[in-house]
């Protein structure tokens, strides 16, 4: 009948206290008020494996590359790369510690902008771009307005990447869950 009185109390439970203590309510050598810095306490154990921090400039820098890459191989009519690029993204993801948040952006991204990097490239050297995307539009049954096929071509790209992201991340993943 006394544990019921302890009930809510703090220390009943013996798991520290909400200062980042550690068991039985004893202060952390890590204590922000121990080494007199301001701030949030320490996070307590987590169940999940420690993940690394993604960097904005490694971030970018895979963003770049991967938007080159594109391209330059939509440039020679390879469409699937951006796939590909998702597939190689979703596979070394885990691998380095980066999460979803911020891989799929980082692929989204990319992948719009390789293949809107060429798009562009062939509108500004006079090549008859926005004629051809108004076919592809009418093509696909959308309105034909050239702005409607340059979009819609840019979400095949994000597709492909996104599917090539997720069946990366689903290899890795399960294999490491096995």
């Amino acid at each position: 009948m006394a544990d019921l009185r302890r009930l809510g109390k703090k220390g009943s439970y013996r798991l520290g206290s909400l200062a980042g203590g550690r068991l039985g309510g004893a202060p952390s050598p890590r204590s922000p008020r121990r080494l007199g810095q301001l701030g949030r306490a320490p996070h307590g154990p987590t169940l999940g494996p420690p993940r690394a921090q993604v960097q904005f400039g490694w971030w970018l820098a895979v963003v770049v590359a991967g938007v080159v890459v594109i391209a330059v191989t939509a440039e020679f009519g390879l469409w699937f790369v951006p796939f590909l690029a998702g597939l190689v993204i979703g596979l070394a993801a885990p691998r380095a510690g980066w999460r979803l948040r911020h891989t799929v952006p980082a692929v989204l991204v990319m992948a719009a902008a390789g293949w809107g990097a060429p798009l562009l490239w062939q509108a500004v050297r006079g090549a008859p771009a926005g004629a051809t995307a108004r076919v592809v539009a009418a093509l696909a049954g959308l309105p034909p307005h050239a702005m409607i096929g340059v979009v819609f071509t840019l979400l095949i790209a994000a597709l492909q990447a996104g599917v090539g992201l997720w069946l990366g991340h689903a290899v890795i993943g399960g294999s490491r869950s096995r």
